[in-house]
């Protein structure tokens, strides 16, 4: 099951016995099992029906054994388990000793028993990052829908989480600044989840997030800055870029939300040239790419009258190739960055 779909049951107070929450999305597990516990520990004593384990840290017969108590003055226990994924390595520290061996029943044994016969009275919560699909444990547990899974989101569908996201806090976004945040922000979404909130106490409740606004709060990169070196590699320019860049350039991000800026904004005057490709006035084209203002409008007319689709193509190529790089190569970012420039000013 999804994220979603598990919190809608904490909501509906409709818990399973077990969940196994699992994937690299650290947010996502995090308030899937927050979820889960404020909803099992919602109608009782969370100190007399709550335990907290770390997989391999001690006896998994202890594990189990909480899980099977009994409530007390409550309807529901509340067991987490976290690292499970060392179970499915084979790390047992059961602590449980027979002559110097260890039980020939291993936990996820354990695991798959009690999956075959939870109790209901306990939402019994295995936390992991990766489980091996092929252990009878976690086979069971996907044929019983009782895993959670909390990969990280495709680039694709970040806007559109950033976008729910700063709905539910009660601040609209467009489409285009979603895109930016996303940019420059992503894939972390733990990353993305707090620049949202700085990002709302600072435009204020009800108030929409803005491309400004995000220039401000989030990244000492601003757009002027990123809309400058477009321009200076519009002209192949290379040493005004060069320049910029080293005005811009962070050390500690390795330069990552300046790429992730310009990412942005050449996507933008790509869509700006399709729609006018397409037959759209300079206004409208500017708002179908994401800008509202006929300022905006006329900026980006003035920088597309000289820069085809195929040159704007051939720098998304080069901006994703460093992407690669930035996050791949032991280089120095900032060499990097400036073999870029030099490819983005090339003939």
């Amino acid at each position: 099951m999804t994220p979603a779909q598990a919190c809608a049951q904490a909501a509906k107070g409709e818990l399973q016995p077990i969940y196994l929450v699992v994937g690299e999305e650290r947010l996502l597990r995090d308030e899937v099992v927050a979820a889960l516990r404020s909803s099992a520990l919602g109608g009782g004593v969370a100190a007399f029906n709550e335990d907290k384990f770390t997989a391999g840290e001690g006896s998994a017969d202890r594990i189990f054994a909480a899980a099977r108590t009994v409530p007390m003055m409550a309807p529901k226990r509340f067991v987490l388990v976290r690292g499970a994924e060392r179970w499915d390595a084979g790390a047992d520290d059961d602590g449980d000793d027979d002559g110097g061996k260890k039980h020939a029943e291993s936990p996820l044994d354990k695991l798959a028993q009690y999956i075959d016969s939870p109790i209901d009275s306990t939402c019994f919560v295995l936390v992991a990052t990766k489980l091996d699909g092929r252990r009878k444990a976690f086979a069971l547990a996907k044929k019983k829908n009782l895993i959670v899974a909390c990969e990280s989101l495709a680039e694709s569908e970040l806007p559109r989480w950033v976008a729910a996201r700063a709905k539910e806090k009660g601040n609209p976004i467009s489409h285009d600044t979603a895109e930016l945040l996303a940019q420059i922000g992503g894939p972390s979404l733990s990353y993305l989840s707090d620049a949202l909130e700085r990002l709302s106490l600072y435009v204020g409740a009800g108030s929409a997030i803005t491309t400004d606004a995000v220039g401000e709060c989030i990244t000492r990169v601003r757009l002027d800055d990123t809309w400058a070196l477009v321009d200076h590699v519009g002209k192949r320019d290379l040493g005004a870029a060069l320049r910029t860049l080293a005005d811009v350039y962070d050390p500690r991000d390795r330069g990552l939300p300046l790429l992730g800026a310009l990412a942005w904004s050449v996507r933008q005057l790509l869509r700006f040239k399709a729609e006018i490709g397409g037959g759209a006035s300079p206004f409208d084209a500017a708002k179908r790419a994401g800008a509202f203002q006929p300022q905006r409008a006329r900026e980006l007319e003035t920088r597309t009258r000289t820069m085809s689709e195929k040159q704007l193509e051939k720098w998304m190529l080069v901006l994703a190739e460093t992407d690669l790089a930035l996050k791949g190569s032991k280089r120095p970012a900032d060499a990097i960055l400036e073999d870029m420039l030099c490819r983005l000013c090339g003939k």
